[in-house]
């Protein structure tokens, strides 16, 4: 049973706007477990981190390296699944550890499969109680709400509403998520805004969340979206290849209603079933865009063809809801990442088992051979 020895940090190319690196902290923590680190060039460059803040305090421990090189190491540590021609980069022993939603990616999953690779999907490591060990989901949902709140300030200084009530959220999904949702829309989004609302005498926010008891029945959900400010997807779908809300139902939204997407499934139509959106009919975003109105020329640059998108309403999507704070974010996983990293140090990928600890546990239940003794072909 080989222990891995080294650690590569390829950068994240998949956005131009993606700033997200493991900081140095973190890095220094990885050489203090006993590997060598090797970090891509210009790694933490666009957060303002120079090659010597990471090699700080772990010397000849931390070196610099080429992409080639960071992917050819024991693991390799990215966030972001890397592109998938990427992945005959990874040395014959890598073990591939990244948020790779075996669920939603069935296509990933193969791939993986084909080549051999031993992969750690971040997304998938759960504890004994089925909990998220590496999630970041109150950000999605502050990061998401936040932005959604700021469109409809644009319309309603200070969020009054012409008749005086509330600002009605309809949130569909009760999961991690959604409670946080909760939370960021009675509190629009922002915290400093809350109280400046409050001191103001505004009436603030009433959230009202819903599953799939309600979801599915379509006089229910009429009623409850024509008095919606704002929608929000925080599902997590039984059956990926239907949508929640079919485009046709979008209508049912007032005019000015914003459509918050914190769930971002992929529109995966080569898949067997195809995986849709749950709210059908719009764009997925980005670092770059995750802001769009009806009449935005890129609103349809991310939907396959024969997806309805007729219908449509301001709309706030982000496939990387975290990365909108990039620092913030990666103190945030660090921390979660730390146990998991000194499990798999110590035991590498194949001395991984349900026979372990509670984190060497919840780290098999992320691996690939486990996804797939779940879901034999």
């Amino acid at each position: 049973m080989a222990k891995p020895k080294t650690i590569g940090l390829p950068r994240m190319l998949v956005e131009a706007g993606e700033k997200r690196v493991f900081l140095p902290e973190f890095v220094q923590f990885l050489s203090g477990l006993g590997l060598k680190v090797f970090i891509e060039e210009g790694y933490g460059s666009r957060l303002g981190y120079s090659f010597d803040a990471y090699r700080r305090g772990s010397g000849d421990r931390v070196v610099r390296c080429s992409r080639e090189e960071a992917f050819r190491q024991d693991i390799v540590l990215i966030l972001r699944c890397p592109a998938e021609e990427e992945f005959e980069k990874l040395g014959k022993n890598s073990v591939l550890f990244s948020m790779l939603h075996f669920p939603t990616r069935p296509l990933r999953v193969a791939r993986l499969k084909e080549l051999g690779i031993k992969a750690i999907s971040m997304d998938s490591i759960v504890d004994d109680y089925n909990i998220r060990r590496v999630e970041n989901m109150k950000a999605v949902a502050w990061n998401g709400l936040d932005a959604a709140f700021d469109i409809l300030e644009k319309r309603w200084p200070d969020l009054r509403r012409l008749d005086g009530l509330p600002i009605h959220v309809l949130i569909l999904g009760t999961g991690m998520v959604g409670k946080h949702a909760i939370e960021a829309a009675t509190k629009l989004g922002h915290t400093e805004r809350y109280e400046d609302h409050l001191a103001a005498g505004g009436p603030g926010a009433l959230a009202i969340s819903v599953g799939r008891s309600i979801t599915r029945q379509p006089e229910q959900m009429e009623r409850l979206m024509r008095q919606t400010d704002i929608l929000v997807d925080a599902t997590y779908r039984r059956d990926p290849s239907k949508p929640v809300v079919p485009n046709a139902w979008i209508a049912y939204l007032p005019e000015h209603a914003v459509v918050v997407d914190l769930a971002v499934d992929p529109y995966l139509p080569e898949a067997n079933p195809p995986v849709v959106r749950g709210i059908e009919g719009i764009p997925q975003g980005n670092l770059d865009q995750y802001i769009f109105y009806p009449d935005d020329p890129n609103w349809t640059k991310t939907i396959p063809e024969g997806i309805p998108t007729e219908n449509r309403r301001p709309t706030v999507t982000c496939y990387s809801w975290p990365g909108i704070h990039p620092e913030a974010c990666m103190n945030h996983y660090a921390r979660q990442l730390m146990p998991l990293m000194e499990v798999l140090v110590e035991k590498g990928y194949d001395g991984l088992s349900m026979q372990g600890g509670f984190f060497e546990r919840a780290l098999y239940r992320g691996t690939l051979k486990a996804f797939l003794e779940q879901h034999p072909e």
